[in-house]
């Protein structure tokens, strides 16, 4: 997708070529993170010092991150805003799956490494899956070369609607929709984060268990998601996609309770259950809707940049910081998991209320600025 903001940045900037530097710099970071695995060692070989990477590695992390930001919005606003009408919530769904798709994918290859010995899936052993990840450039690029603007931009673009500095208007004109936005990603990102990442500490660590019983549970919920995604987002079209996101994640709050007390039976099967119904079967209900719900918050001339703020600034403290945090709610809590629990309630509320505090917007015509609409209205 190609709007104003991407033209302000990208077009401006670069070129077009731009557009596919994005996809190269997420394809080339996972080498380079292998590379500089490499040199770390030998230089801590050669000269008996202490491995040095870490600020390599953070600054790798962060162009990682910047390539993210790019390539997130413009995938989901290709996808809805050359949607169908009234399929938005459909359309928009596809995006995600790259998520479970590619969570399932290294899941799973790590799942196969860690059959290696310790000492060598430390050593050698977890490069193979940074190698492997690059090989995927060659189809994103493929993609990233064929795709053509959408309408919404070409309206805007013929309307001649620029909007030279696109993140001060975002806040000028959707300070309120783009804090509901932050507010609402909440509970998506702690989701992931706890049931995707944290939790295979929590299971090999807290609860002493093999490696492959909370990789198998993420892979089992990774697939079943990629199936329900399109599901819920192509519900969303039908009733709404405020209702949808508010109650899923209320649901996903109150659920953490019986969760985490299935996964202190210590029970392969039912820690897989308790994986597998909060993040598998009701958190696509908030994930597959999502790209069309932050989408429908903006109009098209800051669009872009709104939803690519609101999705990567609440990574950091609904993403990010989530580990963190629930590690150290583990630890005040005993190693007991209830004070996490409580935290994942008490987000899903944050967000269940920033949702309710939107408008309906599941049937608005997004070609149309709704601002300028509203100016140009005559009064009563």
């Amino acid at each position: 997708m190609l709007d104003q903001e991407r033209h302000h940045v990208a077009l401006r900037l670069l070129g077009e070529p731009a557009l596919q530097a994005l996809l190269l710099l997420l394809a080339l970071l996972p080498l380079l993170l292998e590379v500089l695995g490499r040199v770390d060692e030998r230089l801590h070989v050669a000269l008996g010092a202490e491995p040095s990477g870490s600020v390599l590695l953070l600054l790798l992390r962060i162009f990682q991150g910047i390539g993210i930001g790019g390539e997130w919005g413009g995938a989901v606003l290709m996808a809805v805003e050359h949607s169908p009408t009234g399929k938005r919530g459909f359309y928009g769904s596809w995006p995600q799956i790259g998520v479970p798709a590619g969570l399932l994918l290294a899941s799973g290859m790590v799942y196969l490494l860690s059959y290696l010995p310790e000492n060598d899936f430390f050593s050698w052993g977890w490069r193979i899956a940074f190698l492997i990840s690059a090989v995927l450039v060659a189809v994103g690029m493929y993609i990233r070369l064929k795709i053509m603007e959408t309408p919404a931009f070409v309206r805007a673009q013929q309307a001649q609607k620029i909007v030279h500095v696109p993140f001060l208007e975002l806040f000028r004109t959707h300070g309120k929709n783009t804090l509901l936005g932050l507010g609402a990603r909440y509970i998506e990102g702690v989701t992931f984060n706890v049931y995707g990442v944290f939790i295979i500490a929590y299971l090999t660590g807290a609860l002493h268990l093999p490696r492959q019983t909370a990789l198998a549970g993420v892979m089992i919920s990774s697939a079943i998601m990629i199936v329900m995604l399109p599901i819920f987002g192509s519900l969303s079209d039908k009733i709404g996609r405020r209702r949808m996101f508010a109650t899923a994640g209320l649901l996903i709050g109150v659920l953490s309770f019986p969760a985490f007390w299935l996964m202190e039976t210590r029970l392969s099967f039912l820690i897989w259950i308790a994986i597998t119904v909060p993040f598998g079967l009701i958190y696509p209900a908030v994930y597959g809707p999502q790209a069309a719900l932050f989408s429908e918050l903006f109009d098209t001339r800051v669009r872009y940049t709104g939803i690519s703020f609101v999705y990567q600034f609440s990574g950091i403290y609904a993403s990010g910081l989530t580990p963190i945090i629930c590690t150290a709610l583990l630890a005040i809590g005993g190693n007991q998991p209830w004070l996490i629990c409580l935290y994942v309630l008490l987000v899903s509320a944050v967000s269940a209320i920033s949702v309710y505090a939107m408008t309906e917007a599941h049937k608005r015509d997004m070609t149309v600025d709704n601002r300028a609409s509203a100016a140009s209205a005559p009064a009563e």
